[in-house]
């Protein structure tokens, strides 16, 4: 995200048109202002007493009512894409363009949003439904394997809403020292694992240089990061996904990796029982590449695009998935990556899929033990809390 973006609006900024008083009809502007006025005109509707509930304002507040035509289009491009090979690459091809411009048109002012997730979210249910109304029908899926796969799907949304639980934020020293006292009167803090467990650790370096925060003025401790999306810092902050709509920092990390793997594992299992049932005399790579037989039917046709649509997305979620594994290996995170290559003080090693930056690195082995017992080798407590601790 550009600096210009952190700016506050000016005095001769445009006035986006859901925000006039004159035109308050006219909504038909390319930014995301729609959906804040249609949550506002949600708001403001006289509801009778003790009607509406706590979830139902959760969603109103999240709701993006531009999202409904791309979940409408998405499966009628689906459509046109299995009624000839030739028209499902031109369409396959199209499609992310199309995702990106739409996204870039509507929610280009958003910080923070929904669009990424929902939308596969969205995918993920609509092709599971493809899998259980037109492939376990032709009997060539075994119930076990339909165990399987309902399994995976499941799993992955329970790791998912477990990384949504948050990254790790960095509490200002006033929270800290609040959630400390909440803990020695009995009390449950909220703060979040990351944060607390860098408050309590009690391994002390004299090497960990803590720094301030230009931008939250909050004290972090090293490989902490600023997410301009989130507008907060992070502990050992890697990126900030867009498709789950979150930070990926030291509390969430590795259950986004977890998610990463089940999912890919699930979606390849899936892939190969659909071409498997679709074209069952043929190997399973050249399946996907040529079945004119699955033509001959709509159903067998759809189902044959979503499996090539499928694999899109997968290929995609692997390379992401080697990308996370290296860095881990190394010990580098995306930031430090990016870092280091804006700094010119790394190293690109395996054809640029990993930056080395030399810092943190202590061997393949040990790598692999600080990552997943990070929660519990936290950073030393902030200055200033050594007192309180």
């Amino acid at each position: 995200m550009q600096w210009e973006k952190l700016k506050p609006p000016e005095p001769d900024d445009p006035l986006c048109c859901c925000e006039c008083d004159i035109y308050r009809c006219s909504c038909c502007c390319d930014c995301d202002d729609l959906d804040e006025a249609f949550a506002r005109w949600l708001k403001d509707r006289p509801a009778p007493r003790g009607s509406r509930s706590a979830v139902l304002d959760a969603l109103i507040d999240h709701l993006e009512i531009s999202m409904i035509p791309v979940l409408l289009l998405l499966p009628l491009l689906l459509q046109v894409a299995a009624w000839h090979y030739l028209l499902g690459i031109v369409v396959l091809t199209a499609l992310p363009s199309l995702v990106l411009w739409y996204y870039y048109s509507t929610h280009r002012k958003k910080r923070r949003t929904l669009f990424f997730l929902t939308l596969s979210l969205y995918s993920l249910f609509y092709m599971y439904y493809l899998f259980i109304t037109e492939i376990v029908p032709r009997g060539d899926v075994s119930h076990l394997q339909v165990c399987t796969v309902t399994s995976g799907m499941v799993l992955t949304i329970v790791l998912l809403i477990v990384t949504k639980r948050g990254p790790g934020f960095v509490a200002p020293v006033a929270s800290l020292r609040e959630t400390h006292t909440n803990r020695e009167q009995g009390g449950n803090g909220t703060t979040q694992s990351a944060a607390s467990c860098a408050a309590t650790s009690a391994k002390k370096s004299p090497n960990t240089k803590w720094n301030k925060c230009a931008l939250c003025n909050v004290m972090r401790p090293p490989r902490a990061g600023h997410c301009r999306t989130c507008q907060r810092c992070v502990y050992r902050l890697d990126h900030h996904c867009i498709w789950i709509n979150s930070c990926v920092g030291q509390a969430n990390h590795r259950s986004f990796v977890v998610t990463l793997a089940v999912f890919v594992l699930t979606s390849l299992y899936g892939i190969g029982l659909v071409l498997s049932s679709l074209c069952p005399r043929q190997h399973l790579v050249t399946a996907l590449f040529y079945c004119p037989a699955v033509y001959s039917q709509p159903s067998t046709a759809l189902c044959f695009t979503c499996a090539w649509f499928s694999s899109i997305v997968t290929t995609g979620l692997i390379y992401l998935l080697v990308v996370q594994l290296l860095n881990i290996s190394f010990n580098v995170t995306e930031r430090e990556s990016l870092l280091a290559l804006r700094n010119k003080t790394g190293r690109s090693r395996l054809r640029g899929l990993v930056i080395d930056t030399g810092q943190h690195s202590r061997g393949f082995y040990k790598n692999w033990v600080e990552f997943l017992t990070m929660a519990d080798a936290s950073g030393s407590p902030q200055p200033g809390l050594t007192n309180v601790v």
